[in-house]
C-alpha cells in the first residue's frame, strides 16, 4: 500500500518591517492650539501620533484632539487620571468623547481605581488604558521622599503587577524599566517610553532618560519626544533623525 510522501514545510513568512512613524509621538506642551498646530504644520511625513497633555488639554479641550483627528493623525491624550475610582471611571468615559487612541491613568491610584477605569473603558470606541509607573523625572532620593521605599525599578515593577492584575495591558514606564516590566506585562503589551534624548541634547528636568535607539532595543512599544524636537532649530530635520534612530534599532 502506497503511502502520501510528507507535505514539505511552509516557507517561512519574511518578517513585517516596523514603520518608526508608528513608534514615535511628539508631545505637543504648548499653551494654545495655534501653538500646537504651527508645529504640528512644520512636522507632516514624519510624525503620525501626537501627545495632547494637561496644559494643553486644559486650555483647549476637545478642540485640539478633534483637529488632530481631523487631519489624520492619531491622539495620545495624557491625562493621568488619579482620583477614587468611581471618578476616574467617569473620567475615562468623558475622556472616550474626544476620540483618542490612548488615554493615561495613575498606576498609584490602587488595583480598585484602575479595574473602574479599565471597566469604562471597555465599552466600544473607548481608548486604550495606559498606567503611569513612576514618572521619568524622579530620581530614587525623590521616591523615597513621598514614603515610598526601594528604588524606582522596584516600584515600577510593583504598579505593573496591580495593573496587570487590574486588566490594564499597556504602561508609561521610563527605558530603565522597561525590559522587566515586559517580562510581567508580557510580548503584546504596549509600553510606552518618555523621557527619550537622543545623545547630543539636554536632560532638561528628567532624571532616569535613554536615547531613542536603546529604549526600541530595550523592548519600548512607542517613544514619547517632547522637547529635542518641538524646541529644536529644525523640528521636522529634528523628528526625522529620531525615526532614523529608531529604524536602526528595530
Amino acid at each position: 500500500m502506497e503511502t502520501a510522501s510528507a507535505l514539505p514545510a511552509p516557507a517561512a513568512q519574511p518578517a513585517v518591517r516596523q514603520n518608526p512613524l508608528d513608534r514615535l509621538i511628539v508631545a505637543l506642551d504648548f499653551p494654545c492650539t495655534d501653538a500646537a498646530m504651527g508645529l504640528v504644520d512644520q512636522l507632516q511625513g514624519v510624525s503620525r501620533w501626537f501627545k495632547v497633555g494637561m496644559e494643553l488639554y486644559y486650555a483647549a479641550g476637545n478642540q485640539v484632539v478633534e483637529r488632530l483627528l481631523d487631519r489624520g493623525f492619531q491622539v495620545f491624550l495624557d491625562l493621568k487620571l488619579h482620583d477614587i475610582p468611581n471618578t476616574v471611571a467617569g473620567g475615562v468615559r468623558s475622556a472616550a468623547c474626544a476620540g483618542a487612541s490612548l488615554l493615561t491613568i495613575h498606576a498609584s491610584g490602587g488595583e480598585p481605581m484602575m479595574r473602574a477605569a479599565a471597566q469604562a473603558a471597555a465599552r466600544p470606541n473607548s481608548p486604550e488604558l495606559l498606567a503611569v509607573t513612576v514618572l521619568t523625572s524622579m530620581d530614587q532620593a525623590e521616591l523615597n521622599a513621598t514614603g515610598v521605599s526601594g528604588t524606582p525599578a522596584d516600584q515600577a515593577l510593583r504598579l505593573a503587577r496591580l495593573a496587570r492584575a487590574a486588566g490594564i495591558h499597556g504602561l508609561v514606564c521610563s527605558a530603565e524599566e522597561v525590559a522587566a516590566l515586559r517580562e510581567v506585562m508580557g510580548a503584546s503589551a504596549r509600553l510606552v517610553v518618555p523621557g527619550i534624548r537622543p545623545a547630543s541634547t539636554a536632560s532638561d528636568d528628567q532624571s532616569r532618560i535613554a536615547t531613542p535607539a536603546d529604549a526600541i532595543a530595550r523592548g519600548a512599544s512607542m517613544l514619547v519626544v517632547g522637547r529635542p524636537i518641538t524646541q529644536a532649530e529644525n523640528p521636522a530635520r529634528a523628528a526625522a533623525a529620531i525615526l532614523a534612530e529608531i529604524d536602526s534599532a528595530l
